[in-house]
């Protein structure tokens, strides 16, 4: 049940703080990271659904 949990609960504050993070991280190093973030996204998401499949 935990391992449903966990990965929800940080997805769901990486959306909710998106906008956040985004600015922080622009402020600091001067890049955008919409299109990295979307793929780091998925590949996260594509590892979790991988570790629940075996």
């Amino acid at each position: 049940m935990i391992k449903f949990i966990v990965p929800a609960v940080i997805i769901f504050l990486i959306v909710l703080f998106w906008e956040k993070i985004n600015e922080k991280i622009y402020q600091k190093f001067k890049i955008k990271i919409n299109y990295i973030g979307i793929i780091i996204l998925f590949l996260i998401l594509g590892a979790i659904l991988l570790l629940l499949y075996f």
